[in-house]
């Protein structure tokens, strides 16, 4: 069983936003990088099928060189290798981001270095778009399910498992296949520091795929109004009680 997992490199945000002065991205001069929960679980899902199952388990992003980082990272969880299919500097969108995607995988298969399984986060973390799987499984003509939340593989294929509700949808489907993952399939696991160790000698192939403009462009990003909050200084010890005491019975509190 050959799975590949594909991760997308973003900010990551801990504290305050900010944005670029052209307001197209995040400011990420002085902000660290990973990926989603989503695709966390998605490498831990990969690696647990490939310990079950045997076979091999594969990290893709793309980006800049920089991303060797969390591809390292996944690979010390116990992935096996990685590509990194290097951006050039461009701004990739989401169609672009899957024709440069599925171009790669139909080179390995041409090559006879396929994979049985893709499996993608739900949505992309920074951007919330859910494009990237489909257009890739679209390109492919690979049966495509979003939503996962259980994978069980068997010898007839996949099936997976989708909560609706209070109900839970069962879809089965033949490999090769795409699947997009949600938070919750598993809990991931934690690298150990020979996990860390032995993935800096783990192979990482590079590739330039052909870029192309997507037709879809970003306007700017807005950040949400911030609610602010005030506070009235009523006085200093005990010249402060009577203010205190007028406004408990403004409130209610006691009796006037």
């Amino acid at each position: 069983m050959r799975v590949l997992v594909c991760i997308k490199r973003v900010p990551l945000v801990g504290g305050k936003i900010t944005l670029r002065e052209d307001s197209l991205a995040v400011d990420t001069k002085y902000l660290g990088f990973t990926f989603s929960p989503h695709e966390e679980c998605a490498v831990e899902e990969a690696v647990r099928i490939t310990e079950q199952h045997g076979g091999s388990a594969t990290v893709m992003t793309l980006g800049p060189p920089e991303a060797t980082e969390q591809l390292q990272f996944a690979m010390s969880l116990g992935v096996h290798d990685a590509v990194l299919l290097e951006d050039g500097g461009h701004e990739w969108g989401p169609m672009a981001t899957a024709a440069a995607i599925a171009e790669d995988i139909l080179e390995q298969q041409q090559l006879g270095k396929g994979w049985d399984l893709i499996l993608f986060g739900t949505d992309a973390p920074d951007s919330g778009d859910y494009q990237v799987g489909a257009r890739v499984a679209e390109a492919l003509g690979m049966p495509y399910a979003t939503g996962i939340k259980g994978i069980e593989i068997g010898d007839a294929g996949v099936v997976l498992r989708r909560e609706n509700g209070a109900s839970v949808e069962l879809t089965a489907m033949g490999l090769p296949a795409v699947v997009a993952v949600k938070e919750g399939l598993n809990l991931p696991r934690y690298p150990s520091l020979p996990g860390r160790l032995r993935a800096k000698s783990k192979p990482i192939r590079k590739a330039t795929p052909s870029w192309q403009s997507d037709p879809n462009k970003t306007v700017r990003f807005r950040l949400p109004a911030v609610e602010r909050s005030a506070a009235i200084q009523l006085g200093e010890g005990v010249e402060a009680v009577d203010s205190i005491i007028a406004l408990l019975k403004d409130l209610g509190m006691v009796a006037k």
